[in-house]
Parts: structure tokens; sequence; C-alpha cells
């Protein structure tokens, strides 16, 4: 828009205004300064540029040189910048005003979705205005670092950037949820997840990634980021320590724990004479994750443990007298480690099942 664009309506009062303060020499009154911020709110409200409403106020004040004397003239420059900054000003707080207004309406359409809320045909209006077709499959993944972040953090710029600069607008959303990245994307487009994940990663400070399998509907867009976060907390309570998660890779695990009382059942039958052993059954239980994690052979376990493989070797005889079970023995080995699992997961032998 060109500065002869802009509606006359928007500079009502300026040349009596500067002509005013150029005869008398005097400063802006408070209500002269108010009534070009009230201006300058309107036209941010109608859309105009600032740099296109400058440049007709610097035009007016040009038109009005001729009619002033050599003093007068002299005034104008402090006269014009009092007026531009006051306007200005105006027009920046319509500015902050409408950014956090958008800024709300975005954050409820989040929380909405991400928690299933609202009737689903306004939330499928709602999010084509935030570049979601929520006929589509979407998947939704999830970092979470050592430190909460929100909107304005520099992770949060500094992926959205990344992301943005290699994909463009293809209907992805980022946000932050309780202090972790989110990131939603059509399902068929893992790359977008992937990228993501990478980028959340090192952002974080080597932060943890999960990544929920795509479903349709607003429905899936929930689903996909509950399974994000239970992802991100069996990682934590199993201690597993890859970067990035799938929850596709990590369905045995809510299998086993959906019945909790059959898992309890479990651990205390199987591992339960394991608190019997001097020091507890914490350091024999850790013996037996270290033994399944590395894939049963006893060399690479007990060096995870920096013990000798003589003195692990006793440790899994001990479990076999105490137990009944042999962790050496294929049909032993698959309830012990069954067991194992639901002890890590239920947080035994340090809290009661």
């Amino acid at each position: 828009m060109t500065g002869r664009e802009v509606p006359d309506e928007y500079l009502e009062g300026y040349t009596q205004i500067l002509t005013e303060a150029c005869v008398t020499g005097r400063r802006l009154t408070r209500d002269e300064l108010e009534s070009l911020r009230t201006r300058g709110e309107r036209a941010a409200e109608a859309g105009l540029g600032l740099r296109a409403l400058v440049r007709r106020h610097l035009s007016v004040t040009r038109e009005s040189r001729p009619t002033l004397s050599a003093t007068e003239a002299d005034r104008v420059l402090a006269v014009v910048e009092q007026a531009i900054d006051a306007f200005a000003e105006g027009h920046e707080r319509a500015q902050r005003l409408a950014v956090r207004q958008e800024e709300g309406v975005r954050r409820e359409f989040i929380d909405d979705l991400l928690y299933g809320r609202s009737d689903l045909g306004r939330l499928a209006e709602r999010a084509e205005r935030f570049g979601l077709l929520l006929s589509r499959a979407h998947a939704v993944a999830v970092a979470q670092g050592s430190k909460p972040v929100e909107d304005m953090h520099p992770a949060t710029r500094q992926v959205e950037s990344a992301v943005i600069s290699r994909f463009g607008e293809r209907r992805i959303l980022l946000t932050t949820k309780d202090g972790r990245l989110v990131c939603i994307a059509p399902g068929e487009q893992d790359e977008v997840l992937a990228f993501f994940a990478k980028q959340a990663h090192a952002a974080t400070d080597g932060g943890k990634v999960a990544i929920g399998r795509p479903h349709p509907g607003a429905g899936g867009v929930v689903h996909s980021y509950e399974e994000a976060l239970n992802a991100l907390d069996l990682a934590d309570r199993l201690h597993i320590d890859e970067p990035v998660l799938r929850a596709a890779d990590l369905l045995v695990y809510p299998v086993l724990t959906r019945d909790r009382q059959a898992m309890a059942d479990l651990v205390r039958n199987t591992l339960g004479p394991l608190q019997s052993a001097r020091g507890g059954a914490r350091p024999l239980v850790d013996t037996l994750t270290a033994y399944f994690d590395s894939g049963c052979v006893a060399a690479e376990a007990a060096r995870r443990l920096s013990l000798s493989v003589r003195a692990f070797t006793y440790r899994l005889e001990r479990i076999h007298k105490l137990t009944g079970a042999n962790p050496a023995d294929s049909v032993h080995r698959y309830t012990l480690q069954t067991a194992v699992i639901g002890a890590r997961l239920l947080g035994w032998p340090d809290n009661d099942v």
C-alpha cells in the first residue's frame, strides 16, 4: 500500500496539531498524544502498515511547510517526532494485543486438540486455520528435555525454524505442551517427524523424543499424542537410553501391564524370593536386567555392572537357587525376563506391588 492509499480519516486533526504546535513552540498536549495513539490503534486494526502510515504523515508535513514561517518551520521536526512516536505507539499497542489474542486462540485450540475436548466438527473447522486437515491421519512426536520449554524458548524457535526451512508449509503444527515440544504432522510424512526428532534431541541438549503411531481424525491426534507420552514414561521407568522412541516398537509393554494385578502376582511369585538374599533383591534384579539387556552374554553383563565374570556367574547361580528358575534355561528365561520387565514397570522392589 502506498502513502496515497492511506485514508484521510487516519490523519484527522494532524495538520491542525502540527500547525498549532509549530506556531506556539509548545509540546503536544496529553489529549493530542492520546488522539494520535487512538488513530494509530484504529489504523492497525484496519490492517494498514506502519511504513505507509509514516510516509503519509511525512507527506502531509511536507505539504504544510510552505504555510509556516521560518521560525515555525524550524520547530517541525520536534513536533513530527512527538506525533509519529505517539501514532506508532498506538499502532504497536494494537499489534501486541492482536498477537496476544491470536496466541490465546492458538493455545486454546491446542489444548482442545490434545485433550480431545470440544465438538469434533467445530474442532475440525478451527484446525484448518492452523494448517491441519483432521480428515487425514496424523502422528504426533513429543520431545522432553531436562528443562521445560515454552513457545518463546530458544529451543522452540530453533526447532521450528529448522523444520519450516526444510519442509516449508506442509500442514505441520509445532507447539509446546506441559514443558515439552510437540510436532503434529500428516501420518504419511514420517520424514517430518524423524527430522523433528533429530532437531529436538539436539536443541534440548540430549532430550528424548517419542513418536506416536498415525491415527485418523481428531481423536487420532489425541491417541498418537498419548502414545508418545506413554513411550516417554516407559523409557523413564525402564531406563531406555535411546534418543528416539517409537510407540510402534514398544507395544509389548502396554500389553504386559494391561492386567496390572496379574503382572504384580508374577513379580511377587517369581522374584519375591530374591528379597531374602543378603543386600535384598535390588542387586539381583539389576543382575538379571543387565543379563537380558546384553543378550544373555555373561561377560558383557558383568562389564556393565563392573563385576568380574566369576562374580556375575555366582549371582546367576544365587538367583537360580532362590527362585528355582535358571536364567540360562530358555523356558525359565522367558518367565524371569517378563517378571524383570514387570518389576521395572511397577517400580519393584523399591515399591510394594
